[in-house]
């Protein structure tokens, strides 16, 4: 081979070598330049209380640096989601407000280089607590009682706590007995003034008596008379008797009334 045919493959030799490192160079730059990726979310830390202060980490990224981060704070609901951007809440901090309470927090964090922008949420904080929370309302009059029914509301509710009977025992030929009654409330308070039914069941063992009040003392007297099917059956042990206890007024069915199964004890022998 020629000088000239030497030269002419070594040249080209270095071309094809040049365009190989060149093309490698791009590749290399090429690799290099990425958006920002999120690997592990941001995270919130401080106490979910009313007036008080949460801060943001921005988590952690990989992508191509410098990468930037921007903040914006969420309200959600009180499982994390159905989240809205709280106005002007764009830093790496936050302080609670009355109108988080509630309701939890979320902040997203958008990282941004020269290639693009992602964002990120983090989990949702405890729900917001207010900074004096006022105590729920409970129904109940001050003081230890005897109140009047008249003085109760919801969330507080009668109760029947206490009941006998005069006889003790029913027999078979028992035509009447006492039943007396005592009503309180979920306060631990005795309560006049309400409102008491009593039948057996089945019915038309004895006539249902009126509805009778409870006195000062949370007691109320109603009198029980035999009726047809009394006893039900030749076997019957005991005298089952539904109780409502209610205030005036109310539904029946609703309200603070209560109501309460019970039964006596039935010797057919007497």
């Amino acid at each position: 081979m020629g000088f000239s045919s030497r030269r002419r493959s070594l040249l080209v030799l270095l071309l094809a070598g040049g365009a190989a490192v060149g093309i490698y160079s791009l590749g290399a730059n090429a690799a290099s330049k990425a958006p920002p990726r999120n690997t592990a979310v941001p995270e919130i830390t401080g106490t979910a209380k009313e007036n008080q202060e949460l801060t943001a980490s921005q988590g952690t990224w990989s992508g191509t640096t410098p990468i930037t981060f921007a903040y914006q704070w969420r309200r959600c609901d009180k499982n994390g989601g159905s989240c809205s951007s709280i106005e002007d809440a764009t830093k790496s901090t936050y302080k609670l407000t009355n109108t988080d309470v509630g309701n939890t927090i979320r902040v997203r964090v958008t990282g941004t280089n020269n290639e693009a922008s992602n964002s990120a949420n983090s989990a949702p904080t405890a729900v917001v607590v207010a900074e004096n929370p006022t105590a729920p309302p409970t129904g109940c009059p001050s003081g230890t009682g005897p109140v009047t029914v008249s003085q109760l509301s919801l969330p507080t509710r009668l109760l029947i706590d206490a009941f006998h009977s005069t006889p003790a025992v029913i027999g078979a030929s028992t035509q009447d007995f006492t039943l007396r009654v005592h009503i309180t409330n979920t306060c631990k308070q005795v309560v006049g003034g309400a409102l008491v039914y009593v039948t057996a069941t089945p019915y038309n063992q004895f006539v249902v008596p009126p509805e009778a009040t409870t006195g000062a003392d949370g007691w109320a007297t109603l009198h029980m008379q035999k009726d047809a099917t009394f006893p039900v059956s030749s076997k019957q042990q005991l005298l089952a008797l539904f109780i409502r206890a209610r205030k005036d007024g109310e539904d029946i069915l609703a309200g603070i009334s209560v109501r309460r199964l019970v039964s006596l004890q039935v010797d057919q022998s007497k």
